[in-house]
């Protein structure tokens, strides 16, 4: 039943409105937006190592090969007191 609804519901769209991922889905769109540059200052990496107390471990030698993709290891997790970074400390 569901799919019957959901045929119902894409034949009613216009047919621009039903293009939801090229043929080739490993290959960027011609004309989409390329980062050709991601530099990591003093502040990306005090806001990556937020919480962590040098020496650092080789563990963390990741974030050299970091680009501008998401990672969520630069970013507030779980509140306290699960918040073993001190992200929620700062604010």
């Amino acid at each position: 039943m569901t799919l019957v609804i959901a045929g119902q519901m894409a034949a009613a769209l216009p047919a621009a409105a039903q293009f939801i991922a090229q043929v080739n889905p490993s290959q960027r769109p011609e004309g989409a937006p390329v980062i050709t540059e991601f530099k990591k200052d003093g502040a990306w990496y005090a806001r990556a190592l937020t919480g962590v107390i040098p020496p650092y471990p080789a563990s963390l030698r990741f974030l050299e090969d970091q680009g501008a993709w998401f990672n969520p290891f630069l970013y507030p997790g779980m509140p306290p007191p699960y918040d073993i970074r001190g992200w929620y400390e700062q604010e």
